[in-house]
């Protein structure tokens, strides 16, 4: 599991600060670029334990998301399977960064418009100045169904590999596909 600690929750904006993007408008968004989606609704979940427990029979590759910042000030979302170890010590060579932290609620606000529990690739549709590196890992690309949260936790969007690249692209991002996170990977 992840060898650092998450900033402490009371650092996240207000809960009743609006979304920079809808739910709503990132589904319209998916169908705009042809991209078909299907949204499960469900509790609010914070953790890949939780959906573990709450997800039911919804296949595909299930995900987590780590958004971090390095010592350079460069942020990075990086996606992995649910069950990858992910050494924050070791993936910084993996990725070809700096020493990484994970970075603050108030950044994970200000880079993708997203609360704490809800960090999803899908998120990128917020960063229109490119400032956050993507980083997937492939294991995770072999799955040819993955599922991620709709910007908030209480639901959860399974989308296809090529469409979740073609919809990254298309949020002017070229993310880096990368080999990381099993039981012999050094990261």
């Amino acid at each position: 599991m992840d060898t650092v600690t998450t900033p402490d929750a009371t650092d996240a904006p207000s809960p009743d600060l609006p979304l920079p993007t809808s739910p709503d408008e990132l589904l319209a968004r998916l169908a705009a670029l042809g991209i078909a989606a299907a949204t499960h609704s469900h509790p609010p979940l914070r953790t890949v334990e939780e959906s573990k427990i709450l997800r039911g029979a919804l296949h595909g590759g299930h995900c987590k998301n780590l958004f971090l910042k390095d010592k350079k000030d460069q942020h990075w979302l990086v996606v992995a399977l649910e069950d990858a170890r992910v050494d924050l010590k070791r993936l910084d060579k993996a990725i070809g960064s700096a020493r990484l932290s994970f970075a603050s609620p108030d950044r994970l606000w200000s880079h993708l418009g997203i609360r704490p529990g809800s960090v999803s690739p899908l998120a990128l549709i917020n960063d229109s100045e490119r400032r956050v590196k993507v980083v997937l890992q492939e294991a995770m690309m072999a799955h040819e169904i993955l599922n991620y949260h709709p910007l908030i936790n209480d639901r959860t969007t399974a989308i296809h590999r090529d469409d979740l690249l073609r919809f990254i692209r298309a949020c002017g991002h070229e993310p880096a596909i990368v080999a990381f996170g099993g039981a012999d990977d050094e990261a």
